[in-house]
């Protein structure tokens, strides 16, 4: 069991995690995209001392835009998707969307590219490759406990766009396959925007899954 906090940030309506062990101290923050302040607050009122990592699924700017500050106050690693830490260290110059930011860049202190296991906070966070949406794009997955942040991979009904730099219909589609058959269909999954939902429902139900559904 986990303590999956959501806090749909910024003006896209982002989700960033808070995630822990009940009543634990310690704690990994996943996409911080906006509202820097929310989230720290968020922190003292959970209790949380030590922020023992943070994670990007990938560096799009509203997954990316309180990093740095989040960062900054809390002392915690960020871990960036191994191909996409030239656009952390310069997220302005790879604005694809006017009338957003300007927010701070940040320099990666680790960086992942799948097949990793981070042991953070008590937790075992399996990192996958999970191209499509994004060039680097991964997600994190805590088998023990039926979980995984998807990042803008899948989404409850739907699943990421493939329209900006870097993304790629088929290749999307494909990663989703390679999640969906290495997780249980009971896997809840925290996406990085809208609603929660299972691996096994959006497989049965989501109409962009057709053809895996057929294959199931």
């Amino acid at each position: 069991m986990i303590d999956a906090r959501t806090f749909t940030v910024g003006p896209v309506q982002e989700n960033c995690y808070i995630v822990r062990l009940p009543e634990s101290d310690h704690a990994v923050i996943v996409d911080p995209g906006d509202e820097a302040e929310r989230i720290l607050s968020a922190l003292k009122a959970l209790h949380i001392s030590t922020v023992d990592a943070i994670l990007l699924t990938h560096t799009h700017f509203d997954h990316v835009g309180a990093v740095a500050p989040v960062a900054r106050a809390t002392g915690a690693p960020v871990y960036c998707p191994e191909l996409e830490t030239e656009v952390l260290a310069d997220i302005n110059a790879y604005m694809r969307m006017p009338g957003f930011g300007p927010f701070e860049s940040y320099d990666a202190d680790e960086t992942v590219k799948g097949g990793e296991t981070l042991s953070l906070a008590g937790l075992e966070f399996e990192v996958a490759f999970v191209p499509g949406h994004s060039p680097g794009h991964v997600s994190y997955a805590l088998r023990d406990h039926d979980a995984i942040f998807s990042g803008d991979v899948l989404f409850q009904g739907s699943v990421g766009r493939v329209d900006l730099p870097g993304g790629d219909w088929p290749t999307l589609l494909a990663s989703i396959e390679s999640l969906l058959n290495a997780y249980p269909a009971e896997t809840t999954v925290y996406p990085g925007h809208m609603g929660l939902t299972t691996l096994g429902a959006e497989r049965d139900t989501n109409p962009f899954l057709r053809d895996l559904a057929h294959q199931s």
